[in-house]
């Protein structure tokens, strides 16, 4: 067996451990043995999250440096997330260009990029538009802004609407088939050995882009909590140009109550416990999301490890 096959079937055998594929027998020699992926001893301390700091953009980060529960470590400058990139500085391009992206990965939808405009890349470089449905929540919240009116915008938005709006999308990631034909394709792009630098973005770089990125984590044996703690991280990033936001609105008196936004504004834990319930519901665990739902092999799963952890 060559070495490159020896290297894709030791990646097998650690996709099949961080997914629960192999028979319990198996795990007597595996790091941590009857111990969760969840609480796995193996990482004593949280890692530092890789930040891309541009003027443009406040929610771009790479990926990697976050350790396996298997003992492994996500490798750096493979994989980036962010929030979108129309808004970059002449300085923020060349930044950009300097991570060495060979794909870019939109996951807005056309109205998205009616109002906010393509993405500012360097030279050579354009996004491939791979839509994720909101549920129509853009068109929605423009629509309320616009109407300048505080008892249309409660209407809207108040009363828990907003963050029930919110967890009813997390659910359609995993439920909507054209939303898991996305994610599925950006992930074998990730796995392929021939695919450079990758960065996937939506509109504020927290929901679609926190879920692929969750998604992507756990695929990677990547302890949950610290999955957790990368999506939840989007809030820290955010948060002060969010207020900004919501400051200027209140100025211009667009809206009277502004606070009406901050459950679309930030991610939370519920939204994200929305989608893995369904996902737990629909295909009976992670595994069964990524086989049946996304229509990802053993394989494929095998090579993504081989390619993103070291």
């Amino acid at each position: 067996m060559s070495r490159a096959r020896i290297r894709l079937a030791r990646a097998a055998a650690a996709a099949a451990l961080a997914i629960g594929t192999l028979p319990a027998s198996a795990y007597a020699a595996a790091p941590g043995a009857g111990v969760s992926a969840r609480h796995h001893q193996a990482q004593p301390q949280a890692e530092t999250i890789r930040q891309i700091s541009l003027q443009g953009a406040v929610n771009v980060r790479d990926i990697g440096g976050y350790r396996t529960w298997t003992g492994g470590e996500v490798r750096q400058g493979l994989v980036y997330r962010s929030d979108a990139l129309s808004k970059l500085t002449d300085a923020d391009v060349t930044t950009v260009s300097g991570l060495g992206l060979t794909k870019v990965v939109d996951f807005r939808i056309p109205m998205e990029l009616q109002y906010d405009g393509a993405d500012r890349l360097p030279s050579g470089l354009t996004a491939t538009s791979r839509p994720v449905s909101d549920l129509g929540l853009y068109g929605t919240l423009v629509d309320a802004i616009a109407s300048g009116d505080p008892v249309t915008q409660e209407q809207m938005l108040g009363g828990g609407r907003a963050e029930a709006y919110v967890r009813d999308i997390y659910r359609t990631f995993v439920t909507g088939p054209e939303n898991r034909v996305q994610f599925a394709a950006t992930l074998r792009e990730l796995a392929d050995g021939g695919q450079g630098p990758v960065l996937y973005h939506c509109t504020s770089g927290k929901d679609r882009t926190g879920w692929m990125s969750y998604v992507l984590l756990r695929a990677l044996a990547v302890p949950e909590d610290t999955a957790e703690r990368d999506y939840l991280a989007s809030n820290t990033f955010r948060a002060a140009y969010d207020a900004r936001l919501r400051a200027g609105l209140k100025q211009s008196g667009r809206m009277q109550n502004p606070d009406l936004l901050i459950p679309l504004q930030e991610v939370r834990q519920d939204y994200l416990d929305a989608a893995t319930a369904r996902m737990e519901a629909d295909y009976g665990s992670f595994y069964g999301y990524l086989t049946e739902g996304l229509g990802l092999d053993l394989w494929t799963l095998a090579k993504l490890q081989n390619k993103l952890v070291r």
